[in-house]
């Protein structure tokens, strides 16, 4: 029989029809001659009593946990003294049950699922995806994916589909590579991103493009990370930043609005890449807390504390009271992000005990006001190289978030933009200069001469991350569109002319042929569902996700392969011998 409706569709006023649901069976108890079931499936679960003398008893009997069955019945409101309110003060009294299909035990119990080993849940993963946390995850996304494109067909964008076989660029991580039987020692890279289709759809005057693409990159694996994940791309012509950014600005604030009913404030707010380092120590600060540091590198400069006498940069940041076993977690924390230690103070009076107080006498004032510590709160201090200073600081300004909770006083979700990047960085490893996003981003144009001179280091690029909850959510930037401004980025990396029109030559060709200013973004959009829906992995909103080791535990891959797959590649395994 066709069903009435999804078992979460069904409202008081269906009370007094027979009804006819499908499902799985979630739960069986027999009552003295009762039995009662809970019957579930996507949109919600209903209770089912069968009553012994009843036709549908001994089919019921039959009925286990995970049996795929069909409920026919009269629903009804529960008896007075069992209502709490809502649909649950509903049930099903059933006339007929069909057996649809058996299942045997399942190797978790799926209402413990939270508290079962991932690897376990991945292995079986179909019935892990049953559970109403993970359907919940699930549906948040398909409504965030349609909720995308309902507001970027409203604003123009056209939708195109680029190529998951193409060549093999320099953009950051290692490609996953793909050999090609129909030319021998060959191969394709299966795309980190579709960066430089995109930008050719701008030269092509397609004007606004978007695509929720699939993209691939072989690095080491995180809680936020998988080697292939979703990316909602996006790109526009003849713009300018600010034409990026409140569009931006208008498609979360929509996806938000439609998918959880969250009214976004905006404009988001921005802060340039050297304030959020300094305040907060990380280029993506979790704003939901205002929690900063202070720059007291002054203070010290040429004093009897050789730790902080010399060192590039002194940072500190006030947090409640602490004790020593929590003083020495946090330095731990310093420590594994690359501080040389943690130093500590405790605010006693109009002075400090503990830590390093023997050495802050006449800085005793100063340090209080600049940083607001309160009585019997703790400063504490990273010294040294800026960048490894103000980093270990920001890690130790996350965990006291974790420690206090901090995050709980400010909004459920604080958006905002971190701009004006640095062009270029220096790689200490390979001692040349590199992009800090990706070697097709637009300097600042009061910057261009910098390019060759030993101050190209300041250059600034017309870049922006989307920042949600201390997650980039998304990164973009202005895109070179002059030629002559490309040869110097491929330069400024220590690219040959030879080796940029190796790697990119289709690409610098196309720049001849009439590129017009273009920009744009790339939301991880595995991510942004991961905060939207309260997980704490990327792999809880995956349908069908790899561990943290890169392995598909369901259907067992990467596996090996058959020899001749191997020969029809031109290709062998080579194997060590200990």
């Amino acid at each position: 029989m066709k069903r009435t409706a999804m078992i979460g569709h069904l409202t008081p006023a269906h009370a007094g029809q027979t009804v006819t649901l499908q499902g799985w069976v979630n739960r069986r108890r027999d009552l003295g001659g009762l039995i009662f079931l809970e019957l579930r499936d996507r949109s919600g679960l209903v209770q089912v009593q069968v009553e012994p003398d009843s036709a549908a008893f001994a089919d019921a009997d039959r009925l286990r946990a995970e049996y795929v069955a069909e409920i026919e019945g009269t629903y009804q409101a529960r008896p007075e003294s069992q209502r709490k309110g809502g649909l649950a003060d509903f049930e099903v009294i059933a006339t007929r049950v069909k057996v649809l299909n058996t299942a045997k035990t399942t190797p978790f119990e799926l209402e413990k699922g939270d508290s079962v080993a991932e690897d376990i849940r991945l292995k079986f993963r179909y019935l892990d995806l049953r559970r109403p946390e993970m359907q919940r995850n699930l549906v948040l996304r398909s409504k965030a994916v349609a909720a995308v494109t309902e507001y970027l067909d409203r604003e123009g964008f056209v939708q195109v589909e680029t190529p998951m076989l193409t060549k093999s660029t320099p953009e950051g991580a290692r490609d996953f590579l793909v050999p090609s039987r129909q030319n021998p020692g060959e191969f394709y890279a299966l795309p980190q991103s579709p960066q430089l289709f995109k930008q050719m759809l701008m030269i092509a005057g397609y004007d606004r493009y978007y695509q929720l693409a699939r993209c691939f990159r072989d690095e080491d694996l995180r809680a936020d990370r998988q080697p292939d994940f979703t990316q909602l791309d996006m790109e526009m012509s003849f713009v300018e930043l600010d034409d990026v950014l409140s569009t931006q600005e208008g498609l979360m604030a929509h996806v938000f609005r439609e998918t959880l009913g969250v009214e976004l404030p905006v404009p988001f707010p921005r802060m340039a890449y050297m304030d959020a380092m300094n305040l907060y120590g990380s280029d993506k600060p979790d704003l939901r807390f205002d929690l900063k540091f202070a720059d007291v590198t002054d203070l010290f400069q040429g004093g009897e504390f050789k730790a902080f006498a010399a060192a590039q940069a002194v940072k500190v940041i006030a947090a409640p009271e602490l004790t020593r076993k929590q003083i020495d977690e946090l330095e731990r924390i310093a420590k594994q992000n690359g501080a040389g230690g943690l130093a500590w103070l405790k605010r006693d009076g109009d002075g400090f005990t503990g830590g390093i107080s023997k050495f802050v006498t006449a800085q005793a004032a100063e340090l209080i006001a600049r940083t607001g510590v309160a009585q019997g709160g703790t400063l504490l201090f990273t010294a040294g190289e800026w960048k490894k200073a103000v980093g270990a600081l920001g890690a130790v300004r996350l965990a006291l978030r974790d420690l206090f909770d901090l995050a709980a006083a400010g909004p459920q979700f604080h958006v905002s933009w971190v701009t004006e990047f640095p062009q270029l960085e220096f790689d200490d490893d390979s001692g040349t200069w590199t992009y800090m996003h990706h070697p097709f981003t637009a300097p600042h144009p009061d910057d261009l001469d910098l390019f060759g001179t030993d101050r190209q280091g300041e250059i600034r690029a017309q870049a922006y991350d989307l920042v949600l909850n201390g997650f980039e959510v998304g990164g973009g930037s202005i895109r070179i569109h002059d030629p002559a401004v490309q040869a110097k980025m491929f330069q400024a990396i220590g690219f040959s002319a030879e080796q940029a029109r190796d790697k990119f030559g289709f690409f610098m060709d196309a720049l001849e042929y009439g590129t017009p200013p273009h920009g744009g973004i790339a939301w991880g959009f595995d991510r942004l569902i991961m905060v939207m829906s309260g997980a704490t992995s990327i792999r809880e909103v995956i349908a069908f996700p790899k561990n943290n080791r890169g392995v598909d535990l369901m259907a067992l891959a990467p596996s090996p392969v058959e020899p001749g797959q191997l020969a029809d590649v031109g290709l062998s395994v080579a194997t060590s011998e200990n």
